[in-house]
C-alpha cells in the first residue's frame, strides 16, 4: 500500500534547492507523484505530493527537520490519503485572460462555489501584454462538474458572468 505525504517548503530563491530537495526524497526510497515549484517575488515555493512505503514516509517525515536547516527552507509536512475523483463529476478545464485587476481569482471561485462545482486546480500568472505592456493576468482552473449540471447553460451562464467582468473566458471538457 503507497502511503502519501504533503511536503511544503518555502525560502529564498537560490540554485540547487530542487536538486537537494529531491534528492533527499530519492534517498529515503520515496517518489515524487506530483508537484508545483515556482517563484514568487524572491522566494522560492515548493509543493511536492511524495509516495513511498509506511517506513519510507516515517523516516523521510523525520529527516526533513535537519534538510530545513541545511537548506534554509520553512518545510511542513503533512500525511494524505490519494484523491478520489467525485463520483458522478465529469473533468473540465476553464482559461480566463483579462486585464490585471483586483478580485479575478475571487469572482471566479465565487462563480463555481455557489454552483457547487469544486475546483481543484487553480494556478494564474502575470505578464505584459506583447505591444502595449498592459498588465496582463492569466488563470487556469481545472474542475470537477457535477454530472447533473447542464453544461451548456453553465456556459452560458459563466460567458455571460466573465463578459460583466470583462474577462475573456473558455470552458471546456479536460482530459483525466
Amino acid at each position: 500500500m503507497t502511503n502519501q505525504l504533503v511536503i511544503t517548503a518555502i525560502g529564498e530563491d537560490q540554485p540547487g534547492l530542487v536538486d537537494q530537495l529531491s534528492k533527499n526524497i530519492l534517498e529515503y526510497s520515496c517518489n515524487i507523484a506530483d508537484s508545483r515549484m515556482m517563484v514568487l517575488g524572491g522566494e522560492f515555493a515548493i509543493l511536492i505530493l511524495v509516495e513511498g512505503s509506511w517506513n519510507a514516509i516515517a523516516k523521510l517525515e523525520d529527516h526533513l527537520a535537519a534538510t530545513d536547516n541545511s537548506l534554509d527552507l520553512q518545510i511542513t509536512v503533512k500525511r494524505t490519503a490519494t484523491r478520489k475523483r467525485p463520483a458522478n463529476s465529469l473533468p473540465y478545464s476553464v482559461d480566463v485572460i483579462a486585464l490585471d485587476h483586483p478580485g479575478i481569482v475571487h469572482e471566479l471561485a465565487r462563480f463555481f462555489s455557489h454552483r457547487t462545482i469544486n475546483i481543484h486546480d487553480l494556478s494564474t500568472s502575470s505578464y505584459a501584454a506583447a505591444h502595449t505592456g498592459s498588465p496582463m493576468f492569466s488563470v487556469h482552473i481545472m474542475l470537477d462538474i457535477p454530472e447533473d449540471v447542464h453544461i451548456a447553460g453553465l456556459r452560458e451562464e459563466f460567458q455571460a458572468y466573465c463578459d460583466q467582468l470583462n474577462l475573456d473566458a473558455c470552458i471546456e471538457p479536460a482530459a483525466i
